[in-house]
């Protein structure tokens, strides 16, 4: 009785990462285009900075600023679909815990976080310096497969060996 008054209790928490997610990647496209460029812009020098001490390149300051440069676009692109892929992982395992199965699931989750992706863009064009961009939406929509697929396979993985019936081991 205590176990099924906390599942109930508990249930609507799991959708706390999800919300979390939304927020933050609002906050991000609420920057204006030139905060937003600095700080993607700082990424890239971090990666390329690791990179030179992590491999001994003793590269000088305009090659790393050539090299950050080099990545700056490619970074900022991986930054909207690894958002948006922990958005839909975030979105699908709630889903999941709600009853949401087989087709639904991706379907379900990947349609709300593609509407939120396409809400988002949207947005966008109300922020100095930042406009909206279909191709984003597309790129978005990548990092949304792959997280909605990532959860098919994990639930898939644990119904057929954790969560599986006791009646059919073997």
């Amino acid at each position: 009785m205590i176990r099924t008054f906390l599942r109930a209790v508990l249930k609507p928490f799991s959708f706390l990462p999800a919300l979390l997610m939304i927020s933050l990647i609002f906050s991000f496209s609420a920057q204006d285009g030139e905060t937003s460029g600095e700080l993607s812009y700082e990424v890239s020098e971090l990666i390329v900075e690791a990179a030179n001490e992590a491999f001994e390149l003793h590269w000088t300051d305009s090659q790393i600023r050539y090299y950050t440069e080099r990545i700056h676009h490619p970074v900022r692109k991986l930054a909207h679909m690894t958002e948006y892929f922990l958005l839909a992982v975030s979105v699908s395992f709630p889903l999941y815990v709600y009853g949401v199965r087989g087709l639904w699931l991706p379907l379900l989750a990947g349609g709300l976080c593609v509407g939120f992706a396409a809400l988002d863009e949207y947005h966008q064009s109300f922020v100095a310096g930042r406009g909206p961009s279909s191709r984003d939406v597309l790129i978005d929509s990548v990092g949304v497969l792959a997280g909605v697929l990532v959860v098919q396979l994990i639930c898939f993985l644990g119904r057929v060996t954790v969560l599986r019936p006791l009646g059919r081991r073997k």
